[in-house]
């Protein structure tokens, strides 16, 4: 009587050894390799909004500064942004946003982007989302007596504030995540349209954030000029060092973080975190008329 089956295998065949290219192959494989944690990346990209929009001194460049409502509300539409690139991946943060329209839309960016880390992580991805969130910013109601409202605009802040929020686990419910979006949605359209201006630059750079950080992983990007992607040659797979910045799949890194969930990645987001914290603390004292270096 044959053995019973586990994982299709029968226990009575023994399995065959592992070939080592095929191996070597797989660990380069993106598909293989998990990209940077959700959490990171939403992290990430609030601290890059704040190190270019935020004016304490030392800690944040000031390349961009905004006044304290912008600096915190795009804070937290570009910790939303920085998930867009996994847009293209059927268990993204986004796709557990809206019941079954999530998962639709997550496949259908992977469909057009050809599949998970490729043309969503990549240059064209980058350049098509900053066009859809400028255009975004185009779609106005004129209403009485507001005068004309930015609803694209305002959805879009309200969209990616609930995903930065349920990434970064600051709320436990999406129902709650996305009545919070919708509030910061609210307030930036009825009365802070100013703050329009701004949400392009915020997505733009949540959404290089990302790419920057699966760029230190393990997995890598597919590389500047996707849809195309240059294999090494194979006289140089076996080379130090090379092997692990040019995969044989094509794809580059800069593995600083190692793979996802690694202790130097843990690091890195509690880093980015506690920026995250003191940036925005003091954007807050600033809101409210107090400016902390004024003590000292």
């Amino acid at each position: 009587m044959p053995g019973r089956l586990i994982d299709g295998r029968s226990p009575s065949r023994p399995r065959r050894p592992a070939d080592p290219a095929a191996c070597a192959d797989r660990s380069a494989d993106p598909w293989s390799t998990t990209p940077m944690m959700g959490i990171t990346h939403a992290t990430s990209g609030a601290a890059a909004w704040l190190a270019i929009t935020g004016t304490m001194p030392v800690v944040t460049a000031g390349t961009y500064p905004l006044d304290p409502v912008g600096v915190l509300a795009g804070t937290a539409v570009c910790a939303g942004a920085a998930l867009l690139p996994d847009a293209d991946h059927h268990s993204a943060t986004i796709a557990h946003s809206v019941p079954v329209l999530g998962r639709l839309a997550t496949g259908v960016v992977g469909a057009a982007s050809g599949g998970h880390r490729q043309g969503a992580h990549s240059p064209v991805g980058v350049l098509v989302t900053f066009a859809a969130a400028w255009a975004l910013t185009l779609v106005a109601l004129p209403v009485d007596p507001l005068g004309t409202l930015a609803i694209g605009a305002g959805a879009g802040a309200a969209a990616l504030t609930a995903f930065g929020l349920k990434a970064r686990g600051l709320i436990r419910s999406w129902p709650a995540a996305w009545a919070i979006g919708a509030l910061l949605g609210a307030f930036i359209v009825v009365f802070a349209p100013e703050q329009v201006a701004w949400f392009p630059l915020a997505v733009l750079v949540g959404f290089v954030a990302h790419v920057a950080g699966d760029f230190l992983t393990t997995g890598g990007l597919p590389g500047l000029i996707w849809p195309w992607r240059i294999r090494p040659p194979r006289r140089l797979r076996p080379v130090p060092v090379l092997n692990r910045v040019w995969l044989p799949n094509g794809y580059v890194s800069l593995p600083l973080l190692g793979d996802t969930g690694s202790l130097r990645e843990t690091m890195l987001g509690a880093a980015l975190g506690t920026y995250c914290f003191v940036g925005s603390t003091y954007e807050v004292l600033r809101l409210i008329g107090v400016d902390p270096f004024s003590f000292w």
